[in-house]
């Protein structure tokens, strides 16, 4: 297998990875609005089926009654908050990597979802979101009647 091909796709979800986390970033600190946005960025599968798309997303400790999915103008939005326990050097903890605080994903949905079906479900810390794709109506010739 060719790596050298592989290699552009590797840098566009490297690039995607930063962009992501660049939008995330609070642009003013003390807005509500925009400080409650990333303090983490989990990491999400989104799969093409025949008859729907199916989004994974890696939420190992967090709680499904801290994650909000939402859906509005075709931008399927998935934010939450991990919440984790003190730990700093006084609580015994000499090396700290897992990340707590608040997460926020947003994805456009194409023009075939089905946005009033789309489930959601948190089984063993992995979100598993089914958007539905509409039926596909095909196009028909109309004939032209003459009189």
């Amino acid at each position: 297998m060719n790596v050298a091909f592989h290699e552009p796709w590797r840098l566009v979800n490297r690039l995607h990875r930063d962009l992501d986390r660049l939008m995330s970033a609070p642009l003013a600190a003390g807005d509500d609005e925009t400080s409650a946005v990333a303090s983490w960025i989990p990491a999400i599968d989104i799969r093409e089926e025949e008859k729907q798309f199916v989004l994974h997303a890696d939420l190992p400790g967090v709680d499904p009654a801290n994650i909000e999915v939402t859906l509005d103008a075709g931008v399927l939005t998935i934010r939450g908050r991990r919440e984790l326990a003190e730990r700093d050097e006084r609580s015994g903890y000499r090396r700290v990597e897992r990340v707590s605080g608040e997460f926020f994903r947003r994805f456009g949905l194409p023009d075939t979802a089905d946005s009033q079906s789309v489930k959601a479900r948190c089984t063993n810390g992995v979100l598993e979101v089914t958007i539905p794709k509409q039926p596909q109506v095909l196009p028909r010739r109309i004939s032209v009647e003459s009189t």
